[in-house]
């Protein structure tokens, strides 16, 4: 969303306008929810915070400053949520549902290259979800979201270097983690 517009639809929203306010979330709602499913993984727990965020945005909006771009402000408020507000460890999958997926897997097997894409997607979401919420979020935002080193950095209130060596440790942890997975 460009800057002009960007500044009219807050402008809206602080008026009271409820259609500014639903085209708002009608625009950072995907965002929204690809961040948040990153970090958390109970589906019904991503829900209640992606009501948590936009009832923050919505109260927040009288606040914002409009310094930074809406979406880096949209970040720090999934930040704050996911990892420093509700950061729980991840719930542990029982050997038995673990047992039903991989025979499900397993009947199903198809020897051709999209098993294999998907099988190695199923690894690489097993390995994020096992990292520490605030790598999670990072990876998410990066890697998956596209959102750039700087926005990262401006939106957690982090120096730009520290943004990087988190990046490097999320992608070093992974790393180990599909390595130690394929022994």
């Amino acid at each position: 969303m460009d800057p002009a517009r960007e500044r009219e639809l807050v402008e809206r929203c602080r008026r009271g306008d409820e259609g500014a306010f639903q085209e708002l979330v009608d625009q950072y709602k995907d965002l929204v929810f690809a961040l948040i499913a990153r970090t958390v993984q109970d589906r019904s727990r991503s829900e209640d915070l992606a009501q948590d965020v936009f009832l923050r945005i919505h109260r927040g909006l009288p606040y914002f400053r409009g310094e930074a771009r809406l979406s880096t402000w949209i970040y720090r408020i999934v930040a704050n949520v996911c990892v420093y507000d509700h950061a729980r460890p991840p719930a542990a999958m029982s050997l038995d549902a673990a047992d039903d997926r991989r025979r499900e897997r397993d009947a199903l097997s198809v020897a051709d290259r999209r098993f294999g894409d998907l099988e190695l997607r199923d690894r690489l979401e097993k390995a994020i979800a096992r990292l520490p919420a605030n790598y999670r979020l990072l990876v998410a935002a990066h890697y998956l979201q596209g959102i750039q080193y700087e926005e990262l950095a401006e939106a957690l209130q982090l120096p730009l270097g520290t943004v990087k060596t988190q990046l490097h440790r999320a992608k070093q942890q992974l790393r180990r983690l599909l390595e130690t997975e394929l022994r």
